[in-house]
């Protein structure tokens, strides 16, 4: 233990386990705003303002997890880093201009005449629409290791549809703890909606993962590794079904539970993201590149580990206090900007 210790073996699966981290925080934080955005689309515009006061506070804090995971793909795993951005150049490139088209019209959209705001809006609403479909699609070329043929970009395409269904689900449940009236009756009915889209694109997942690998077809099916992943596909399957049962009751008159259908899509989508980690480890490109072969030196790393451990714990407390500042009912009088 000491050797391994010493010799800096365990320093790779750390940085492993915070670029994961911070993945899923950002999957989970900037979706549900990313879903905001794009289910405004099919509101009127006092009650997108509504909608859009709800992510105000929240909303850039949240891409500083994605900024944070890509960093520590790019110091922590150079080799894995060049062979991702090559491979995925062009959806990464529309994800930033995806981005971008958010962050001004989120600004714009208050400051611009009123004839002019239905454009900001529109902004809006396809720069979350981008962003949505081009981190799904990026999640559908890294789990069939970067196909290139017409059967790899159209699994892509699909899970990346099925992202912006993932994504507006977890988006709607945010609109359920935040709106009232007929704005949360709207946002349970999206919910229910975007529930199967969201277990469609769950299904093709995972279909589609053991398929492409021989490894983890072991892993998924042969015993007695099976019996590691067994509980995730039984617990997500209880999860939906207690989401869709509860999504039928609500909402409710005193607004009880209005937090639940939240706090249950996180645990599916963490879910998930436990199937696919145990899937691909310890490979940091499925079956391509393992992750100690990735990562950088040692000394590196350790140099590295300080800061990280430094920064993560400012940037868990600063989301903490600003969710804990701004909890409660949106309203379309609030400005966040």
């Amino acid at each position: 233990m000491a050797e391994i210790i010493s010799s800096g073996d365990w320093l790779p699966f750390v940085f492993a386990f915070l670029m994961g981290l911070s993945m899923l925080l950002y999957s989970l934080l900037d979706g549900y705003d990313l879903g905001v955005g794009v289910l405004s689309h099919f509101v009127g515009m006092k009650e997108r303002d509504t909608m859009i006061a709800s992510i105000g506070p929240f909303w850039d804090a949240n891409e500083t997890w994605l900024v944070l995971g890509v960093g520590l793909l790019l110091v922590a795993f150079p080799l894995a880093h060049g062979i991702i951005l090559t491979n995925l150049y062009l959806p990464v490139a529309f994800m930033l201009l995806g981005l971008i088209l958010r962050g001004v019209s989120f600004d714009f959209r208050t400051k611009v005449d009123a004839a002019h705001k239905h454009r900001w809006d529109f902004a809006f609403v396809f720069g979350s629409l981008l962003t949505a479909f081009c981190q799904g699609y990026m999640l559908g070329a890294y789990i069939l290791g970067f196909d290139q043929s017409w059967k790899g970009v159209a699994f892509s395409i699909l899970i990346g549809l099925c992202v912006i269904a993932g994504y507006c689900l977890i988006g709607a449940c945010w609109l359920i703890i935040k709106t009232e009236s007929d704005l949360q009756i709207k946002a349970v009915r999206w919910a229910q909606r975007s529930l199967w889209l969201t277990v469609a694109g769950i299904a093709l997942v995972s279909i589609a993962t053991p398929l492409v690998s021989a490894r983890i077809f072991d892993k998924w099916f042969v015993l007695p590794d099976i019996f590691w992943l067994a509980p995730v596909p039984v617990i997500t399957g209880i999860l939906v079904l207690s989401l869709e049962m509860l999504l039928r009751k609500l909402p409710k008159a005193d607004d009880r539970h209005c937090w639940l259908p939240f706090v249950i899509t996180i645990g599916i989508y963490i879910l998930c993201f436990l199937g696919l980690a145990y899937s691909f480890f310890p490979y940091i490109i499925p079956d391509q590149l393992l992750i100690t072969e990735a990562a950088s030196a040692p000394e590196s790393l350790m140099i590295i580990l300080v800061g990280a451990l430094v920064v993560i714990p400012v940037l868990m407390g600063y989301t903490f206090f600003a969710y804990r500042v701004f909890w409660g009912k949106a309203s379309k009088e609030l400005s966040y900007h």
